[in-house]
């Protein structure tokens, strides 16, 4: 009773202050999803023209799926429209902005300027930034660059922060987020996603998600109208009509300062972390870590290896270079552009995807450029070095092969629809490789020349064997689609034999060719024999990931299964039977493409993961 007596005289005491003084009002559009002849462009315009009929607006602010697929040209169309507002906007990008973007997330950047944004008004700081998962499907994860960029900011300014997700557990590095906000003077957060108007709370932080401006049969288009004071703020709902506009009003609340009370443990988690702890590494003591370190950016690709010496890059643009037996850094060469791209190594040669457009071939002993050729667009695919040859998609409809010495084109396939992000499989007989438009395309390999084309039978270009890397064994092609489905294809000419339930995007072979494995999103791992007459198992087994959705590759050596996930974890299974070996935690971020080998009848493992964590792990026998 006086909880309820308490909370009611600091509402009065609110209304109060409110009546005293004016308050500033924005708009609050989201979720815009704008995609090229849908009805989204017409329900945000209708949005558009009701906020520039209120001179009241002080400005406006988006939070995020502002386009649908992040294509150049949705966004391009998005900036044109906006452009209309006749009130200052600011924005950040969502997950449809960032995962399947064509450019790797460069023209979102390029077309509005900036990646996160501060400016003050009537007395409060606002701060947005980007929520990722950048190109990878994973749960969200804020960049190692906007960490940095956060944990940096000046304390004591009353702040509101703007992210696309809420900050809770549909974030992987939430905890650290949260810590980062409470210690720079956030007081309130706004949100989008869900589609929906909901007040939350992020461990005593008051936040609201916001509708989405799309109509549906149950609502019009529509926005929100923030008002805020010194120290409350109240949120309405517009809904634009011919008569003006309905409002509903349906959020109210003080905004006192915010003290962390949360308690973590001796790896920074907190008590609501609800996946797998660092204590999980005790109950396998065969597994050790040599080494680990922490990049001062995101990564999102995997490793080149070859002697002593290993290869990755930063989102951010860099090429490194570091020595195995401790991790030392070598050397880094900057890009112009951000890179996704696993580079591949072939003698002194480095070669690597970047989103400027380029393939750059690096000099492997020191980072020196030897040739770069130019596509239309970026390049987020990862190359295959193979005879001599660079096989590398990009996004401008173009599969190239190049002379790996010179650089000089060997021959071009120029009808490509969607972009491309994965590795393609080659061999002498021909190049695989799945695009954002639904299609698996076969090359010949020594010509370019088409062989087959397979495609989805879904519509949605959300559903394509885009992100798996594919693989080859017994004459046959096999992938796994965002469909959860695995399917089983004639290698010669592309007729599908089979298909399986349970996959999304992570396949790999065993290392001798003779067995395929598969993870599900759902708490499971399969193998069946790759020369399999039909849809048989070979084992079927709980794999103790629960929910899971990365899409890095699995491999096996000496009998492990290696299991990458999406909150940092790496399980071992048997390849016998399924059952498990071990698990390691090195992250709590999406695990990336993984190099391991065997040192002194010993398995090395060396992993990376999006939050920029690199670690090296020693696995001995039990």
């Amino acid at each position: 009773m006086l909880n309820k007596l308490l909370t009611a005289a600091a509402l009065l005491l609110t209304l109060n202050l409110q009546a005293q003084e004016e308050p500033l009002r924005f708009a609050f559009l989201t979720d815009t999803h704008l995609a090229l002849g849908s009805h989204s462009f017409s329900d945000l315009r209708l949005c558009i023209q009701d906020i520039n009929k209120q001179d009241s607006l002080d400005f406006v602010i988006l939070g995020g799926d502002i386009t649908d697929f992040g294509t150049d040209e949705e966004i391009g169309a998005a900036k044109a429209l906006l452009d209309s507002l006749r009130k200052p906007y600011y924005l950040v990008a969502g997950n449809h902005d960032a995962k399947w973007s064509e450019s790797g997330c460069n023209t979102f950047k390029n077309v509005f300027g900036y990646e996160h944004f501060e400016f003050e008004a009537g007395g409060w700081r606002f701060l947005g930034c980007n929520c990722g998962p950048d190109m990878r499907m994973a749960p969200a994860l804020l960049p190692r660059e906007s960490m940095t960029w956060l944990e940096g900011l000046s304390s004591g300014k009353p702040s509101i922060f703007i992210n696309h997700y809420p900050q809770d557990t549909s974030v992987l590095n939430y905890f650290d987020v949260t810590r980062a906000l409470k210690k720079a003077g956030v007081r309130f957060e706004i949100g989008g996603h869900w589609h929906q108007n909901r007040p939350l709370n992020y461990d005593g932080i008051p936040a609201v998600l916001g509708r989405s401006s799309l109509a549906d049969s149950r609502v019009p288009a529509g926005y929100n109208v923030f008002r805020l004071w010194r120290d409350s703020v109240s949120v309405s709902e517009r809904r634009p009509n011919a008569g003006g506009a309905e409002v509903i009003n349906w959020y109210s609340a003080p905004l006192p300062p915010v003290v962390d009370t949360t308690k973590y443990d001796p790896h920074g988690l907190p008590s609501s972390y609800p996946w797998l702890r660092y204590d999980i590494n005790e109950r396998y003591p065969q597994v050790r870590e040599l080494w680990k370190i922490q990049e001062d950016a995101n990564i999102v690709s995997g490793f080149a290896r070859k002697g002593a010496r290993a290869w990755y890059a930063t989102s951010s643009g860099s090429v490194r270079c570091i020595r195995l037996r401790d991790g030392k850094r070598l050397w880094s060469k900057d890009l112009p552009g951000k890179i996704f791209s696993t580079p591949a190594v072939s003698g002194s040669t480095l070669v690597v995807g970047c989103t400027d457009g380029g393939i750059y071939a690096l000099n492997a002993r020191n980072g020196r450029i030897r040739w770069c050729v130019r596509a239309g667009k970026s390049v987020l695919a990862s190359p295959v070095i193979y005879d001599g040859k660079v096989f590398a998609g990009a996004s401008d409809g173009v599969f190239r092969a190049l002379d790996l010495r010179s650089g000089k084109t060997v021959w071009e396939y120029a009808g490509v629809e969607g972009f491309v992000e994965c590795r393609p499989m080659v061999d002498a007989q021909q190049v695989v490789f799945g695009s954002w438009s639904g299609r698996l395309y076969s090359l010949d390999t020594g010509t370019g020349e088409l062989q087959w084309v397979w495609r989805c039978s879904r519509s949605s270009r959300m559903y394509s064997p885009a992100a798996c890397w594919p693989v080859k064994a017994a004459g046959r092609i096999f992938f796994a689609n965002p469909d959860r489905k695995v399917y089983v294809l004639d290698a010669a000419s592309g007729q599908e034999l089979f298909v399986l339930d349970g996959g999304r995007e992570a396949i790999g072979l065993s290392s001798d060719g003779t067995t395929v494995l598969v993870k599900t999103m759902f708490n499971s791992s399969y193998a069946f024999r790759a020369d399999a007459a039909g849809p048989e198992l070979l084992w079927n087994v709980p794999n103790g990931t629960h929910y899971e959705i990365g899409p890095t590759q699995i491999i096996e050596i000496g009998g492990q299964v290696l299991t990458p996930t999406d909150k940092g974890n790496l399980f071992s299974l048997s390849l016998k039977d399924g059952s498990l070996q071990w698990i390691h935690k090195f992250s709590v971020a999406l695990i990336n493409p993984l190099q391991a080998w065997t040192h002194k009848g010993r398995t090395r493992i060396l992993a990376s993961a999006m939050d920029g964590t690199i670690v090296l792990l020693e696995v001995s026998p039990v």
